[in-house]
């Protein structure tokens, strides 16, 4: 005995058909009426509005390779070798990407989906075009994937890049968007500023010749000249340069003298930079300037330059005093050797002497005319008022 079995798939569905726990078909959207034999028949509804993002469940896969001809008109499979990637678009657009060594299914019907396969057995670069939609990707299933199948770097303008396969260096790449497929090798990018850049080499501590301890600062401006040189030959070009310009500094500082330094720092300048520039030009790396910004006495080294300096300054003002009273003895000796024998010039200097006089007083009583100025007396009231 049978009663038929109403059964519904609603649009955005399929049904898995079993009969006796065996499949048998697959029912479209729509009213099936079937005929069941004793609760023989079991239907399994399937959403398939979601299927880009999750695809077919593991029991689907698992009947796909029993009954492969009654799901094939329903299901689109695919499948990666262990060297490609699969592109999954739906409606032109990129949605997912699927790693290599890979299968999977999509029901088909209700969306349209295409799936590209790419080979990255050789050539594992990315064109700019794909690099700038995953960098991009904005929905979370192409973000997500797009982290975990490329390796992204974006080299900035003045930059040189270099990408190493496998500890390799592989090749070197110029300023813009790089992109490469990361399975089945390592890959490591790294990036070398090629501007004008400085350094600072800090609180140097070092002995001059004559025992005086000393603490410098010096500045260097350095730049890349061969980026290629950089990256074969140093570990850290950076690190390369500061342990060079502290070896030159502490190897010239401990052969002068402390006077010797203080008299000329360019020439200590010049000095570390000819050593330093010598080593550093065959790494590709080129040291454009040096500069010693401080030279820091410790205190009681600084009270006893104070004190000599003083006392040099104090030796120079004596020194000039005593030219300068040589100086005027010499023209007073001078003045009298003329007015010697000469009465006119004699008088002459008589009146500017008494014209000096004469400005810094308000009344002057003259008796017996010039003559008797000149001749017999002046006198000079002792205040300002009138006798």
């Amino acid at each position: 005995m049978f009663f038929m079995k109403k059964i519904i798939v609603p649009e955005t569905h399929r049904a898995l058909l079993f009969t006796n726990e065996q499949f048998t078909d697959v029912l479209m959207p729509g009213v099936h009426n079937l005929k069941d034999w004793k609760n023989q028949i079991r239907v399994s509804l399937i959403d398939i509005s979601d299927t880009l993002a999750h695809g077919v469940s593991d029991e689907v896969m698992k009947l796909l390779t029993l009954h492969k001809d009654k799901l094939a008109a329903h299901v689109q499979t695919w499948e990666t070798a262990e060297h490609e990637v699969g592109l999954i678009y739906h409606n032109k657009s990129l949605k997912e990407i699927k790693t290599p060594a890979q299968q999977g299914a999509y029901w088909l019907g209700f969306t349209d989906i295409e799936i590209r396969k790419v080979d990255i057995s050789e050539d594992f670069k990315l064109d700019k075009t794909l690099a700038r939609v995953l960098m991009s990707a904005k929905e979370p299933l192409l973000r997500s994937s797009a982290l975990n199948a490329v390796i992204t770097s974006i080299v900035m303008d003045r930059h040189v890049g270099f990408l190493e396969v496998d500890g390799e260096q592989a090749t070197q790449l110029p300023s813009g968007i790089h992109a490469w497929w990361k399975f089945n090798r390592t890959l490591k990018i790294k990036q070398l500023d090629c501007r004008l850049q400085n350094m600072e080499v800090n609180g140097q501590d070092i002995l001059t010749k004559d025992r005086v301890g000393l603490r410098v600062n010096l500045s260097a401006t350095w730049q890349i000249s061969d980026a290629k040189r950089v990256s074969e030959e140093l570990a850290d070009h950076a690190d390369f340069l500061y342990r060079e310009l502290q070896l030159a500094l502490r190897a010239i500082v401990s052969t002068q003298t402390l006077d010797e330094l203080l008299a000329d720092k360019n020439k200590l300048n010049t000095q570390i930079k000819d050593i330093v520039v010598a080593k550093t030009a065959e790494y590709g790396v080129e040291l454009k300037n040096v500069g010693a910004r401080d030279i820091v006495l410790p205190g009681e080294m600084k009270t006893i330059l104070a004190q000599v300096v003083e006392a040099q300054k104090v030796a120079e003002a004596n020194l000039i005093r005593r030219k300068e009273e040589t100086n005027a003895t010499r023209s007073l000796h001078n003045t009298a050797k003329m007015m010697e024998g000469n009465p006119v010039l004699l008088r002459l200097k008589e009146l500017e002497v008494l014209e000096k006089i004469t400005s810094q007083i308000n009344t002057l009583n003259v008796y017996g005319g010039l003559d008797g100025v000149m001749n017999d007396m002046v006198r000079i009231p002792n205040s300002a008022g009138k006798r």
